[in-house]
């Protein structure tokens, strides 16, 4: 065993020993498959803590000759495939971590010392089968192969932290780049190339020559979407065996929405929720809030508009195609948004490619992010959100207008109201603070239409539910009437309690009150048909 050369596999004994394990060795079977294929490299990007390095860890200890691993993974799903005995401890593994080797070079060229180091450990294992002024490890692979026939697999992990950490030296990026295009591109020696890291491969003109890489990123994890986070039934056993409330987790830390897996988690928050037993940003804690913040601060056009109507609850359309996968090189705010993709701030929906706020933690982040400067009027309006609800509740049709009023008045300099749609993501703006108590539903098929905005208590909440019906340029009374001449309740079919029922109307000509709002409440009984009662004032 080396230090990279074959490493123990220690890393992935402990995390089996661990109080929260997931089995994630199903992805062994899907890297089988691509040994040896044209398909045998692979780069798959992830926000941070979203379980790569514990992907990598796990890669080793089933590849590398260095020791037998065999009863680690013993009654772990890959020990029941087909492909498990014929590729276990069977190959040279290559482990690298280009976050240390960054740190450590110094003033040293990165590149030249990692060969340097790398070097050494072959030559413990091979040295007799090349010169000893060999210094490219490239050309030693090659003649270890030539003199063998023994493939490599290489495990690089956190492959991007040049873009990231030296996004300036372009130069350094260049010759990174073609250090690993030399190193992999078209070698025979290369049984399978596994690369993780934040950031898809560098798009980078010529440069983008690591062609032979298929991506799998947060906007496209192909066949790898299982193993990019927690899964929803994996979600549901960890509540179940710590006692914990599965619809809190998901309003907490669901919302990275794939395409065969619509509810994937996020593994760091879900596992410290677990074991403290407790529900609150662990994930953003990891890291400021000063790492979003020079993202959503950006001057392109439409940006801070986009943002707003995240935070509403709406979604966003996202050209994620000209992104150039790296930190710097932004020209329009599609780039910015689809960086915010991959850092794990913001979902996306390939299918109709929108992005969205994942979940409450998420959100928390947004907020933190806008409270120090550049933001006043969004933070107004948020904390206003406390009182608009407070009076919704007291069914206070006069001061629900003004709380409306004053959120308009606020954000009207950055969302612009001319139609329905934008009345709905100001409403759902103002209403920020309901989402500690409830889940926001936009456009919920309902009886014989969509009801606009709907708020469902979650289930520790004692709270009524909430159906919001607007209208622009007409009346808050047609609101009502469309609430129930539609039938939007059954929108909430099997729900027993209270309902409110909201109808707010947005007149653009009156410019004192252009606000105005009907509430009337409506009580569910078990089996028992709703009864309408009258609005309140």
């Amino acid at each position: 065993m080396g230090i990279y050369l074959n490493p123990d596999n220690k890393g992935f004994e402990q995390a089996i020993r661990s109080k929260i394990y997931v089995d994630k060795t199903g992805l062994i079977a899907c890297t089988n498959e691509l040994l040896n294929t044209k398909e045998r490299f692979a780069c798959v990007s992830r926000p941070r803590r979203f379980g790569k390095s514990m992907a990598l860890e796990m890669l080793a200890a089933y590849y590398g000759r260095g020791c037998d691993s065999r009863g680690l993974f013993a009654g772990l799903k890959i020990e029941g495939d087909s492909s498990f005995e014929e590729h276990l401890n069977q190959y040279d593994v290559i482990y690298l971590n280009m976050q240390r080797f960054l740190i450590r070079a110094k003033k040293q060229d990165m590149t030249e010392y990692l060969e340097q180091l790398v070097i050494k450990d072959l030559r413990k294992a091979y040295g007799e089968m090349f010169s000893e002024e060999e210094t490219v490890l490239a050309a030693a692979l090659e003649q270890i192969y030539a003199e063998t026939g023994k493939q490599f697999v290489f495990l690089i992990d956190e492959w991007d932290c040049v873009m990231r950490e030296r996004q300036e030296s372009e130069e350094m990026q260049k010759q990174y780049l073609d250090f690993l295009r030399d190193l992999l591109k078209d070698q025979t020696f290369v049984a399978l190339a596994y690369m993780t890291g934040i950031l898809p491969v560098k798009k980078y003109g010529q440069h983008s020559a690591l062609n032979m890489f298929w991506e799998y990123s947060m906007t496209d994890q192909g066949f790898l979407e299982e193993y990019t986070g927690f899964t929803e039934d994996e979600v549901k056993e960890l509540c179940n065996r710590f006692d914990m409330d599965f619809n809190q987790a998901s309003s907490w830390y669901d919302g990275y929405q794939l395409t065969k897996f619509s509810h994937i988690y996020n593994p760091k928050s879900i596992v410290e929720a677990m074991c403290r037993r407790r529900f609150l940003n662990y994930w953003t804690s990891t890291e400021t809030y000063d790492a979003l913040k020079p993202y959503i601060d950006m001057d392109f056009d439409g940006l801070r508009t986009d943002i707003v109507k995240m935070l509403g609850g709406e979604r966003v359309r996202v050209n994620t195609l000209s992104f150039q996968n790296d930190m710097r090189n932004f020209k329009v705010k599609d780039d910015v948004l689809t960086l915010l993709i991959h850092l794990g701030y913001l979902g996306y929906d390939s299918e109709k490619e929108e992005a969205f706020i994942p979940n409450k933690e998420i959100v928390r982040e947004f907020e933190n992010a806008m409270s120090v400067g550049g933001w006043p009027e969004v933070m107004r309006v948020l904390k206003a959100s406390e009182r608009l609800l407070e009076d919704t509740l007291r069914c206070d049709e006069e001061r629900v207008a003004e709380g409306l009023d004053m959120a308009h008045m606020e954000v009207a300099s950055i969302l612009t109201y001319n139609d329905e749609n934008s009345l709905g993501c100001a409403i759902g703006l103002a209403y920020y603070s309901a989402r500690k108590d409830y889940k926001m539903i936009r456009e919920l098929p309902a009886g014989r239409g969509f009801a606009d905005v709907v708020f469902l208590p979650l289930p520790f909440s004692d709270k009524p539910a909430i159906l919001v019906e607007l209208k622009y340029d007409k009346s808050a009374r047609t609101a009502m009437e469309q609430i129930k001449e539609r039938q939007y309740m059954k929108a909430l079919e099997g729900y027993v309690g209270e309902i409110l029922l909201v109808g707010v109307n947005y007149d653009k000509d009156d410019k004192n009150k252009p606000h105005s709002c009907v509430i009337e409440k409506v009580t569910i009984q078990p089996r028992v048909s709703a009864v309408i009662g009258s609005g309140l004032n």
